[in-house]
């Protein structure tokens, strides 16, 4: 029994100092991974992220085809937005652009809810006390729409009839100087192609608008049985992109890109696109109207 209990006991301590250097070992194995080596290289931090391009927020009144207007699946298309998405791809920049209406669209454009707007915008001294233009991009003038068996045959025709135009516009300014600035003869409408709907119902005589917008409608409403007529005494019109007065930067931008695809032939392609001819020739078509 003595020998047993000595034997016990001696297994005992042996088991002990067994443990007591395991768990030492265990000690200095995590203190070894825990312990960076002195000489360890710092790790280079991952370079920042390229920042997205910011959008620019284009303002646009989508009911004035072919320069824009919306397909059916809603999207807004024409020669305006070929025109501007090309100068934005040569500018380095993105664009959106955003259905805004006439009547209000240069308020957006003060109040910076645009960056910009392309609404077939005619470049004219009273509007380049509060905004800046771009270098232009289209040649425009008046035209006149009327039924076929109307005797319309020039601008003073016009002077005891009812009147169609799009209030706000070039026309609108030019037929109420014209019938009077209370006259009642004038009447107005949110867009041309309401006004031209108007005069095929017979609610107006005829309709001034810019020369562009009244082709494409009589040329795809044949069944509206429309003339149009034209009048030296109107005067060549340029539309320009629309910028908050001062914003020299991003004007530079679109005169660059304006600059530049008019150079390498993208223009040409674009304008041919959707009036069947290169500029120089579809301006000349125009003025002699």
């Amino acid at each position: 029994m003595t020998t047993t209990l000595m034997n016990t006991r001696k297994f005992l301590k042996t088991a002990g100092l067994l443990c007591a250097g395991v768990l030492l070992a265990a000690c200095g194995k995590q203190g070894s991974e825990t312990a960076a080596p002195a000489s360890a290289p710092a790790v280079a931090s991952a370079p920042a992220p390229t920042p997205a391009p910011r959008v620019l927020v284009v303002g646009t009144d989508a009911a004035y085809a072919p320069f824009e207007s919306q397909n059916e699946k809603g999207e807004i298309v024409g020669f305006d937005i070929d025109v501007v998405s090309a100068v934005a791809q040569k500018a380095g920049f993105e664009v959106k652009f955003v259905n805004t209406p006439w009547e209000g669209i240069f308020n957006t454009l003060q109040q910076g809810d645009r960056d910009f707007l392309v609404s077939a915008i005619t470049i004219t001294d009273e509007r380049k006390q509060t905004m800046d233009f771009s270098s232009p991009y289209f040649d425009a003038q008046q035209l006149i729409a009327v039924k076929k068996n109307s005797k319309v045959g020039k601008f003073d025709d016009l002077k005891k009839l009812k009147v169609g135009v799009q209030t706000g516009t070039t026309g609108d300014e030019v037929v109420t100087k014209l019938l009077g600035k209370n006259s009642t003869n004038v009447k107005r409408f949110e867009s041309t192609p309401l006004a031209l709907k108007e005069l095929e119902s017979g609610g107006v005589d005829a309709v001034v608008a810019d020369n562009g917008v009244i082709i494409n409608y009589v040329t795809n409403n044949s069944a509206a049985g429309f003339k149009t007529v034209s009048d030296k005494s109107f005067a060549p019109e340029q539309y320009g992109l629309a910028v908050k007065k001062g914003n020299t930067e991003l004007l530079e931008k679109l005169n660059k890109g304006l600059a530049d695809i008019k150079a390498d032939g993208t223009y040409d392609q674009i304008y041919t696109k959707y009036f069947g001819a290169k500029a120089a020739e579809g301006a000349a078509s125009a003025a002699s109207k």
